[in-house]
């Protein structure tokens, strides 16, 4: 039996511990809402640990392994490519088998292939490891959004969306800093030992207080052909399609910054080291602060859709303004306007990520894995490929990064609007042959 509504929707499962909804009130329950909390918040924010915390090592590990920039660079690409295509397994896997079981052996994997790298003994051993621990990472953050889905329905996934942007937002800012402490005193086989740790802690804690949260009769039945067929059928709903490529094309903003800002500050704009990671850690603050207003302030009072809206012109408008002033319509400027449109635009993330998230997942009650592969992976594989354009006019401009920023901008716009079309009232999505209707029973 399931419930639908504001409120959350808990296991039935008697022989593993249920979550408890974290806004039951009393002592205990708010501890133990705050603990699933932090293990989600932690789930989600493992993949950027585990790319982050790695890249001041790369010079490192280019003169330890006596292998090419360019072959160590593939120990990124494996992963991340790992990260985009295991959602499309795990996440279906949690929609047929619970999200308990995919989620703690992926852990587990994740674990193992961490603690090969740190042992790896060649670049081509390192780079499979990685491409198997982003496959495995992937359990991480697909299954988190759809233990989101099932506790939180309405605007309260927002609001948690929003909470779990203050862990996971975090981790961008962490990761490099601790990965070079680490550096200080270990070499770069130290970093993949505290992921390992971080790894296998995060996994006693989702064995020992994360439980199920898909009972049995909401799970689907069926193999691969339904998995896909439930799949298709996502991706056939409008309004599915239009927040998961909102979403995707907004995040290749994202992607876009992260890769470019390093050159863009420091080369072009002449900034140190230290400054531009001031900078950065600056436009993270924001991201993460406007992310809380957004679920403390505005979701349950404001639209979802309006918000989403005023989020995307937002950076729409910043995208606009990095163009013409990397273009010279201003004349020469300095870096105080750039790194102000910069931090306008990440901070206005805080209202497009978590709002394209809850809109999509909101749709799906009946297959909240596969929405979540989907949208995981569709935001992987479009950063991925606007990444490496925003340097295809070598590092002395600003230009491609803005024109990639606007242009993916627009498009994100021209998804919401289109297919999403906030302006009308949408039916809900029809529930495939197969998969259990979560509705069907509930009082």
């Amino acid at each position: 039996m399931s419930e639908r509504g504001d409120g959350p929707t808990r296991a039935a499962t008697p022989a593993i511990p249920a979550v408890t909804p974290p806004e039951k009130t009393g002592p205990a329950a708010r501890r133990t809402g705050l603990l699933v909390t932090f293990i989600l918040g932690g789930l989600t924010a493992l993949p950027p640990l585990s790319m982050d915390m790695y890249l001041p090592a790369l010079p490192e590990v280019t003169t330890a392994l006596s292998s090419p920039a360019a072959t160590i660079q593939l120990t990124l690409t494996a992963c991340l490519a790992g990260m985009a295509l295991g959602q499309l397994v795990i996440g279906p896997m949690s929609d047929k088998w619970g999200r308990r079981r995919p989620l703690l052996i992926g852990m587990v994997v994740y674990v193992l292939a961490t603690a090969v790298c740190a042992l790896a003994p060649t670049a081509e051993l390192l780079i499979a490891f990685r491409l198997l621990q982003g496959l495995a990472g992937a359990a991480a953050i697909v299954i988190a959004r759809a233990v989101v889905r099932d506790l939180y329905d309405g605007v309260e996934m927002a609001r948690f969306f929003s909470t779990l942007m203050l862990i996971s937002g975090s981790a961008p800012i962490v990761a490099p800093l601790i990965g070079g402490q680490v550096l200080r005193f270990s070499d770069w086989r130290g970093v993949f030992l505290v992921l390992t740790g971080v790894g296998a802690l995060l996994t006693l804690l989702a064995w020992r207080g994360l439980g199920e949260t898909l009972p049995p009769e909401r799970r689907q039945t069926g193999g691969v052909g339904a998995a896909l067929r439930t799949m298709r059928g996502l991706l056939a709903d409008r309004a599915f399609a239009g927040y998961t490529l909102a979403g995707g094309f907004a995040f290749a903003v994202l992607f876009s910054y992260i890769s470019a800002s390093p050159f863009v500050v420091q080369e072009i704009y002449g900034a140190s080291p230290q400054a531009f990671s001031l900078l950065f850690g600056l436009n993270s603050v924001g991201l993460i602060a406007v992310g809380q207003i957004n679920g403390k302030l505005l979701v349950g009072r404001v639209s979802l859709d309006k918000v989403l809206a005023v989020g995307l012109a937002v950076i729409t408008a910043a995208s606009v303004a990095l163009l013409m002033m990397s273009a010279g319509v201003f004349g020469t400027v300095g870096l105080v306007p750039v790194a102000a449109a910069l931090f306008v635009l990440m901070s206005a993330m805080g209202l497009v990520l978590p709002n394209t998230n809850a809109q999509a997942l909101m749709r799906t009650p009946h297959a909240a894995g596969s929405a979540s592969a989907l949208l995981g992976t569709s935001s992987f594989l479009v950063g991925a490929v606007a990444s490496p354009l925003v340097g295809i006019a070598g590092e002395d401009t600003a230009v491609p990064m803005a024109v990639v920023q606007l242009v993916c901008s627009l498009l994100s716009v021209a998804c919401f609007v289109g297919l999403c079309r906030p302006w009308r009232e949408r039916e809900p999505m029809a529930t495939p042959e197969g998969v259990a209707d979560p509705a069907a029973g509930a009082p």
